[in-house]
């Protein structure tokens, strides 16, 4: 269960804050595996010479297990209604903004706006509302989806694994949940009440999702909410619990940096760009078959140059209001973007750092 090995991630952490290490970085470096006290190292360490040579192993990782080759994809936001109070977010039911929830006809303008910009692969996200968005709102968007996209991934509220399995009949192929922070006392502090209160039913929503066939998760963490080097052990630790379990599924993470969201919250640790790139090489070392992934939360300056040095996977052109590739609407932000390069531009960067931009995620063909 996955409960054991959080619990144990915990103690492990806190046993490790109260010890002296003295590790060789190089030494860390030349290991093709290495264990939980040697990523603490990684991601505590504050050497800049460090932190070179960790992007030089990373590279080299990241080339050896998924080649020169960025998967890229587009979120769509079907609705922005929400019943969880979540204080970060601009989507929270306290927020007094104008909610909308896509029809079927606007749905499949978006798609078609979205398929014309080279787009194959579709993360489709709503609030945590059953009531305006049910299930059976998106089962029809995803055979929709079907039509245009090989690759259709949901980011919605936690669903059951019957529910999973009849998605995937229908064309589903990944589910992405965030678990904001792995801290579960700061966890329900952060979301007082709604569905996304229950943190435990929350945090097994990619072992539903997988059970239920799916090809690919992702797990996912908020930086700027807790401690960033607790959040990322855990979820490290999760993912290798996933990976361990489910060999054959693709285990990806997330941890973008919060972003101004229409709240009055204040994000409670600064997470600099140092530290970010920290958490992408030490989660490259430790896990080298990781899908890693960057959104356009990031500054262009940032994503461009992390090409290559651990990130498998980017979004591109990406709006966080409901719809608005085929037009714009007038709604709420869950929160501002700051990489706003339309799809075409990104991939000409992409090109000219000797990637290849990828539209489709041909692994769950191999899976199949």
């Amino acid at each position: 269960m996955i409960e054991k090995f959080l619990n144990w991630a915990d103690d492990f952490l806190k046993e490790y804050r109260q010890k002296e290490f003295n590790f060789n970085i190089r030494r860390i470096l030349r290991k093709e595996e290495i264990n939980e006290e040697e990523l603490l190292f990684l991601l505590y360490d504050q050497d800049d010479n460090n932190l070179i040579l960790m992007a030089e192993r990373s590279k080299k990782l990241t080339e050896r297990y998924f080649g020169k080759v960025i998967n890229l994809f587009t979120p769509l936001y079907l609705s922005n209604y929400c019943l969880s109070g979540c204080k970060y977010c601009g989507f929270s039911v306290e927020n007094k903004i104008k909610r909308v929830k896509l029809n079927e006809e606007e749905i499949i303008e978006e798609y078609k706006a979205i398929k014309s910009q080279g787009i194959d692969s579709i993360l489709l996200l709503t609030g945590c509302d059953r009531i305006n968005t049910p299930f059976e709102y998106i089962l029809w968007a995803v055979k929709e989806a079907r039509k245009y996209f090989s690759e259709i991934v949901i980011e919605v509220y936690p669903m059951e694994k019957d529910e999973y399995r009849i998605l995937v009949s229908n064309g589903l192929t990944g589910v992405t949940q965030y678990q904001e922070t792995y801290n579960q006392k700061l966890y329900e502090e952060l979301h007082p009440y709604g569905p996304k209160k229950d943190f435990w039913y929350r945090i097994k929503t990619q072992e539903r999702a997988i059970e239920g066939g799916v090809f690919e998760v992702t797990l996912g963490i908020l930086l700027g909410l807790n401690d960033p080097i607790e959040d990322t052990f855990k979820m490290l630790i999760h993912a290798k619990y996933l990976m361990k379990k489910y060999p054959k599924v693709e285990i990806n993470i997330s941890f973008p940096r919060f972003r101004p969201a229409g709240t009055n919250f204040s994000e409670k640790v600064k997470v600099n760009s140092k530290t970010l790139l920290r958490l992408i090489f030490s989660s490259r070392i430790y896990l080298p078959p990781l899908g890693i992934t960057i959104s356009t939360r990031e500054s262009p300056e940032f994503r461009d140059n992390i090409i290559g040095y651990g990130v498998t996977k980017m979004s591109a052109g990406s709006k966080t209001s409901v719809g608005g590739y085929f037009r714009e609407r007038d709604s709420g932000i869950q929160f501002e973007v700051e990489d706003r390069r339309s799809v075409k531009e990104f991939v000409e960067v992409i090109k000219s750092k000797g990637f290849r931009p990828e539209f489709t995620n041909w692994i769950k063909g191999e899976i199949a």
